[in-house]
């Protein structure tokens, strides 16, 4: 299977195009701050777990990379926080993007404590070739 069928990176793309759509409205002077931040840390979600995906001969490196999705899912929802507070958006719209964030958080955590079930060998070790 590529990486690209796996539900939880086509819901952390569509989410991150979403965050990108919205936030080519926000003011111009957050274009280095809140806009930079909240891009790269949404994207890094879907290129993290073609990265995990991809490391998946070996567990250790497999949930490393998808701890690094974690965080960047968890800074995402930081930035929508901020957004919300901001009045860049919506409250309607900041539950719609945490809610998303959040799934997207519960299906990291199913990979995380299950990598047998995408491809990992558990009995593999770094030190194997």
């Amino acid at each position: 299977m590529d990486f690209k069928q796996l539900l939880v990176y086509q819901k952390s793309f569509s989410l991150a195009m979403e965050i990108f759509n919205l936030s080519r409205n926000f003011p111009k002077e957050e274009k280095y701050s809140l806009i930079d931040q909240i891009r790269r840390s949404s994207r890094s979600v879907s290129a993290n777990l073609a990265e995990a995906y991809r490391k998946r001969k070996y567990v250790n490196h497999f949930i490393s990379k998808l701890t690094d999705c974690d965080a960047e899912n968890s800074e995402t929802m930081v930035w929508i926080y901020f957004a919300l507070e901001c009045n860049y958006i919506s409250l309607e719209i900041h539950k719609d993007l945490t809610n998303q964030s959040i799934e997207i958080g519960k299906l990291i955590n199913y990979m995380i404590n299950n990598p047998d079930k995408f491809g990992c060998n558990p009995k593999r070790t770094e030190t194997e070739n």
